[in-house]
């Protein structure tokens, strides 16, 4: 039942990424719930959000086809910056993980409530500014600003996806569903990295993991197809409140 139960969970954090990202923030407390340590469930977390974010990018296959061929160059400085932040994550003691994990959560609610500002700063450089495009190289400062963001994404995670799209806003990409689907090829990227650093690390729980992992395939492809169909809203609301409530636990039970 447990695992049936981490299964549907995983479907709901495959479908929020895909729709308004944030997933994770429902996945981590349930994780904790579950009696995973913080750092546990952190590093298990590359093992759940990897297929969601690889059955999200098919999903997104038909605007994939239209992104430029060289904006898979960013894959480099993810699998880099994954690399090293899941390295980081390997080497932290686990009782200096669960006092700072707390603000770390906080950071990505907030960077969730403000995603919509985000979201409107895109469509404003989507829309204008091609003066300032022709002057700079976006790809080449795109690609130096998310090798700090993959280091941030391989040690924690939520939030990644967020200041992603924002930096994608400022690139040559003219539909922001083309932005969703190259954030994810970035996030799968990021994620393998991480993955692949902490298999041997002990700390992933594998059973856990593939259950709310294969819950998060079926989640991600279905939220990608229905993106365009689905508000939000309610969904940002309820995730603020269980991001905070989880933040808020962690900081009493801590300190």
């Amino acid at each position: 039942m447990h695992d049936i139960i981490l299964f549907l969970v995983g479907i709901i954090v495959g479908a929020m990424n895909a729709i308004a990202g944030g997933g994770m923030l429902i996945g981590f407390p349930v994780l904790l719930a579950s009696g995973l340590s913080a750092l546990s469930a952190t590093a298990s977390s590359s093992v759940i959000v990897l297929p969601g974010q690889f059955s999200s990018a098919v999903g997104y296959r038909k605007y994939l086809k239209t992104v430029p061929a060289n904006y898979l160059l960013l894959a480099i400085p993810c699998v880099i910056g994954g690399a090293i932040g899941a390295e980081i994550l390997r080497r932290t003691p686990s009782k200096h993980f669960q006092e700072i994990v707390p603000a770390l959560i906080l950071f990505a609610v907030v960077l969730f409530a403000f995603q919509p500002l985000l979201h409107a700063q895109i469509k404003r450089h989507l829309h204008g500014s091609k003066q300032l495009r022709r002057k700079v190289r976006p790809l080449f400062v795109i690609g130096l600003a998310t090798l700090p963001l993959s280091i941030y994404g391989g040690y924690f995670g939520p939030g990644f996806g967020f200041i992603m799209l924002a930096l994608l806003g400022f690139s040559k990409l003219h539909q922001v569903h083309q932005i969703n689907a190259m954030k994810n090829v970035m996030a799968v990227c990021i994620a393998s990295a991480s993955l692949v650093v902490l298999s041997t690390s002990g700390l992933i729980n594998w059973r856990y993991a593939l259950a709310m992992g294969l819950g998060n395939t079926v989640g991600g492809y279905a939220g990608a197809v229905s993106a365009q169909k689905v508000s939000s809203h309610s969904l940002r609301i309820l995730v603020i409140i269980i991001g905070v409530g989880t933040a808020a636990y962690l900081g009493f039970r801590n300190y």
